[in-house]
């Protein structure tokens, strides 16, 4: 059956999903707070009926009913993932008869880290259990669903792959910001997940059709796999209390012709939609056929938010985070002093890296172990894409896996044994690789000789499975002083591989004057003439002005800086800065809480607190500083990652003043006491959870009352703690209408307090229409209405 599975995801033929489960479930009569996975148990035979009426209408792929049936949704009910995703295959697999069944694997409803508690591991075992159930029972396709971190993607992807020879489908789900919930954009999304070898990729539910179009056109720019979309149909409203959604099935179905005219060929519908919406689509899909798609591949690495693409400009990879010739950073790494590191990849990113190399390869420590831990505490506080490099393929093993976006190797070379082992690592991961213009024999001398080596490389990495895309080759800097000769066969050397391979290059520049005075004059002179001979990334230090003033002068000169206008930006005002800046240590509190530096932030509070009172503490740098983050949110400066981050940093700073406070006085720090509640037959609290976050972090204490809440529940805690505010939180269509009888709960029983509503398929007009008093359409909206309430601002 796969094979037939492989023939039919392909860019010749349309391939139509089905609509909602939920949907439908509500016409079978499923009541609030029944779990919908629960219905493949007790009431199969409606299930059939689902599936069976979705391919009535032309439906060639049905889609089990286990979007949330992973343990830890499962946890607190009778069932277990066997008994759920069992059944539901079966049930499936009876009904489609000579169609496809995909096993839908949908959001774990768990925060990963570092955002939350869940890790990679725990994810991927999460995943792997429901994939080998539904495998070993007959599913044909996986599709992972819904998912609004791309890291969590990773996990679910790399558990398909591990524990099953199914094709995989993924898609995620955007907000009205062209990003996910995490901050991914489209780029990123296809950069990752399409290196990582699934089948077909797209984007499903949050948004409607016309909402989609943008988001589709930058995917099919970028993806040469074809692409799947599944919208809500529409946008939810209100009417007499009930939520719809506001696209008709025709309506629906001309929007999947815009999109097959666009180049999709996979349909499908999400929440809101019926047999209705597929029939539709099915009978327009009869008039047309695919659209060919001609997709350019290119090279790019990427961090959950920022894809770098080479050969768009030049882009320069820090090398400062290594500990060859670096006195300093030994020390950082032997006394195991992540800070130092942490601040190595933040100077380099404000002087303008656009990659960062990681070594962390001495002796006396552990390896493997610190890389894991260094690559994991850079990605949480810096954005840039990182260059994983070390000597041992087990160690670039572990961090590629921990991951999150696509990383640069650094490095595999000419030499058989090397090919061997790194190649199935980059193929498996979905890395690019630098391949160094050595072999057995050495470095060659001339540039002829590095490019047969380059050549070698690219030719066994096809055997792999590799494109040559992925591929950066480096034809070595030799130093002046010993191979003066041979400098100037590297630039050749450059300009021969990018003549004859077309690949992308990287040079270790500052090797070129290694043992010889003013090294910098050298440095510069060599990084212009590689420029002029095609060189794409140099290696090099950001925070060495010669170098990037260097480089600044020939994106203007080459027309790579339009209009000049990033030249313009650094120079007008430019005064003259030293021409190699060493590392320094930021002692500003406010700086360090927007970089998320949580240790150094423990250790300056403490410092602080010597001359300063809390409250002077508080109000002079912690709230101001995450008024400055929050800002920086709205804008699109950073995202939820960075802002979670600097949230966590200020708790490190809080607890200290919490705890000094204690100590000496019984003086509260609370700016008031809030109750917060996802509501009854809701088993989403994600949202929930990331404003209880931002609100502690602002000085308010948080009553959680947690998730499916009663209204009962709400309106006793509010009664027994004099409540000011209450916050509700909803994500499906179905439990909006707990809101609205929460609400009223509460005015029942003449409690003055406000409430504040928030969730996915919420708006103004919901909010008004349910008798809320506000809405909030995120986290830092809601701090901003708590803080105004409150008085506090």
């Amino acid at each position: 059956m796969v094979d037939v599975v492989n023939k039919k995801i392909n860019f010749n033929d349309f391939l139509l999903f089905d609509g909602a489960m939920g949907t439908m479930l509500q016409k079978y009569g499923i009541k609030r707070g029944e779990l919908p996975e629960s219905y493949n148990v007790l009431h199969p035979e409606i299930i059939e009926k689902i599936h069976l009426e979705y391919l009535g209408v032309g439906s060639d792929v049905i889609t089990t009913n286990t979007f949330g049936a992973n343990r830890y949704k499962l946890k607190n009910t009778l069932y277990s993932v066997e008994d759920i995703v069992g059944s539901a295959v079966r049930i499936a697999r009876s009904a489609a008869k000579d169609k496809l069944v995909a096993l839908d694997i949908g959001p774990i409803g768990q925060l990963m880290e570092p955002l939350g508690t869940l890790s990679f591991n725990d994810a991927y075992d999460t995943f792997a259990e429901q994939i080998i159930i539904g495998a070993r029972e007959g599913a044909d396709i996986i599709i992972i669903e819904t998912m609004s971190d791309i890291y969590e993607a990773k996990a679910a992807i790399l558990a398909a792959n591990e524990n099953s020879s199914l094709p995989v489908i993924c898609t995620m789900s955007y907000q009205d910001n062209g990003r996910t919930l995490t901050g991914t954009d489209p780029i990123t999304m296809v950069n990752v997940i399409q290196s990582l070898g699934v089948d077909a990729l797209g984007v499903n539910c949050s948004l409607g059709p016309n909402e989609m179009l943008p988001i589709i056109t930058k995917i099919l720019k970028y993806s040469s796999i074809p692409v799947i979309v599944q919208p809500n149909a529409g946008l939810p409203k209100l009417k007499d209390g009930e939520a719809f959604y506001d696209v008709n099935a025709h309506e629906f179905a001309q929007y999947a012709k815009i999109m097959a005219e666009m180049g999709v060929t996979i349909f499908g519908g999400c929440c809101g939609t019926t047999s209705q919406h597929i029939k539709d689509i099915s009978d327009m899909l009869k008039d047309l056929k695919p659209v060919k798609r001609d997709v350019k591949k290119f090279t790019a690495v990427s961090s959950p938010s920022l894809t770098v693409v080479l050969g768009e400009d030049i882009r320069v990879i820090g090398e400062r985070i290594n500990p060859t010739g670096k006195k300093k950073l030994k020390e950082a790494l032997k006394n195991n002093n992540l800070d130092y590191i942490l601040q190595e990849g933040i100077n380099q990113r404000d002087a303008g890296a656009d990659i960062l190399d990681v070594n962390v390869g001495l002796p006396e420590i552990d390896e493997l172990a610190v890389m894991v831990e260094t690559i994991k505490e850079l990605q949480s506080i810096v954005n840039l894409p990182l260059q994983i490099d070390s000597v041992r393929p087990d160690v670039i093993e572990a961090a590629v896996r921990i991951y999150n976006g696509k990383p640069l190797i650094n490095s595999v070379n000419g030499k058989d044994e090397t090919m061997e082992s790194v190649f199935p690592i980059v193929k498996k991961y979905g890395a690019c690789v630098i391949g160094l213009t050595i072999d057995e024999d050495g470095i060659p001398s001339t540039a002829e000789g590095r490019l047969k080596v380059a050549q070698k490389i690219v030719k066994r990495a096809a055997e792999y499975g590799i494109d040559k895309s992925d591929i950066i080759i480096d034809c070595l800097v030799l130093t002046a002083s010993a191979q003066q000769s041979e400098v100037k066969e590297t630039i050749r050397a450059v300009q021969l591989v990018k003549s004859t391979l077309g690949v992308k290059t990287t040079l270790g520049v500052s090797n070129v004057s290694f043992g010889l005075p003013r090294r910098g004059i050298l440095n510069r002179t060599f990084l212009a003439a590689a420029l002029t001979a095609g060189l794409d990334a140099p290696i090099l230090n950001p925070l060495s002005e010669d170098m990037m003033s260097t480089i600044n002068a020939f994106n203007v000169l080459w027309n790579n800086d339009i209009a000049s206008k990033k030249y313009i930006d650094v120079y007008s005002t430019f005064e003259g800065k030293q021409t190699n800046k060493e590392i320094t240590t930021n002692k500003d509190l406010k700086s360090i809480i927007i970089d998320g530096m949580k240790e150094e932030a423990s250790k300056i509070t403490k410092e602080l607190l010597e001359t300063m009172t809390e409250m002077e503490v508080v109000n002079t740098y912690l709230i101001p500083s995450l008024d400055i983050v929050g800002q920086k949110y709205e804008s699109g400066e950073i995202f939820l990652p960075q802002l979670l981050q600097s949230a966590e940093t200020v708790k490190k700073s809080f607890q200290i003043i919490k705890e000094r406070m204690m100590a000496s006085t019984d003086k509260k720090i609370s700016k008031g006491t809030i109750v917060l509640a996802t509501v009854r037959g809701d088993i989403h609290d994600i949202g929930k959870n990331i404003v209880k976050i931002l609100l502690e972090n602002y000085g308010f204490d948080v009553i959680d009352l947690g998730k499916d809440v009663h209204e009962d529940v709400v309106v006793e805690a509010v009664r027994s703690g004099n409540i000011k505010l209450v916050g509700l939180s909803a994500l499906m269509t179905t439990t909006v209408r707990s809101m609205g009888e929460t609400i009223k709960a509460l005015r029942d029983n003449n409690l003055d307090c406000t409430v504040l509503v928030g969730g996915a398929v919420l708006n103004e007009e919901y909010a008004k229409m349910i008798g809320a008093d506000y809405y909030a359409k995120d986290a830092t909206q809601t701090v901003k209405f708590a803080r105004k309430l409150f008085e506090c601002e």
